[in-house]
């Protein structure tokens, strides 16, 4: 990804974000609030992320910190010799299509799909902001595959990925862990939850409590 200027802290949220209480393997720990900037960075930061508890990722806004959590660590990144094949017709940018990226990963044909046009709002305002970004895979001009998050100290917090051809999204997990790996620090790429298709690529489940320890090594460390 490219430098840019500091991310701008928005005004702070009036809600109390948290997973104390939470039961283990309880995944929604809370319904309610809003999409404001400052609401969205505050759950994050708390290990909690927002989608929709209705048909189709529909209102109201459900709070999520699943338990396992799926995740991402330095050096767990696998990259089989196929995909390795296919990474060379690929060309990987970091934002330049930010918008693109959303689209294509809320397409409502897309099975289990959940990104409203309000949380297409709330993300491109945070991407405004700075916090927002995307991963572009393009194959001759064309962009075939992507993924956009959150990018808060050393977290990538990976909110949705898309694939037009073969591979396609899993080259632009790998453009960014080359991404994260350039900065020079400790880093956490959250997804939520784990499926057989990122487990091949290296993702592990850990329980809530451990997510949480690792999130504050990564937000806290100024190295």
């Amino acid at each position: 990804m490219t430098a840019s200027a500091e991310p701008v802290e928005p005004a702070p949220t009036r809600w109390h974000l948290t997973t104390d209480g939470a039961d283990p393997h309880d995944d929604l720990v809370g319904v309610g609030a809003d999409l404001a900037p400052g609401t969205i960075l505050a759950a994050y930061r708390a290990g909690i992320f927002p989608m929709g508890v209705g048909p189709g990722g529909s209102g109201p806004i459900g709070w999520w910190s699943p338990d396992p959590r799926g995740v991402l660590l330095p050096d767990d990144l696998h990259v089989s010799r196929s995909l390795r094949r296919s990474l060379r017709s690929f060309q990987i940018t970091t934002d330049t299509a930010f918008d693109e990226v959303v689209a294509g990963c809320a397409d409502p044909s897309r099975r289990g799909a959940w990104i409203t046009p309000q949380i297409v709002a709330a993300y491109r305002t945070l991407h405004d902001l700075g916090w927002a970004r995307s991963v572009e895979v393009w194959r001759e001009g064309e962009l075939v595959g992507g993924l956009y998050g959150l990018q808060i100290g050393g977290l990538f917090a990976a909110e949705s990925k898309f694939h037009r051809v073969t591979d396609a999204s899993k080259a632009a997990v790998v453009g960014l862990v080359r991404h994260l790996e350039e900065r020079g620090r400790p880093w956490l790429v959250d997804v939520q939850w784990s499926t057989d298709h990122l487990a091949s690529l290296g993702v592990r489940e850990v329980r809530r409590r451990d997510y949480l320890e690792l999130l504050r090594a990564v937000l806290h460390d100024r190295s």
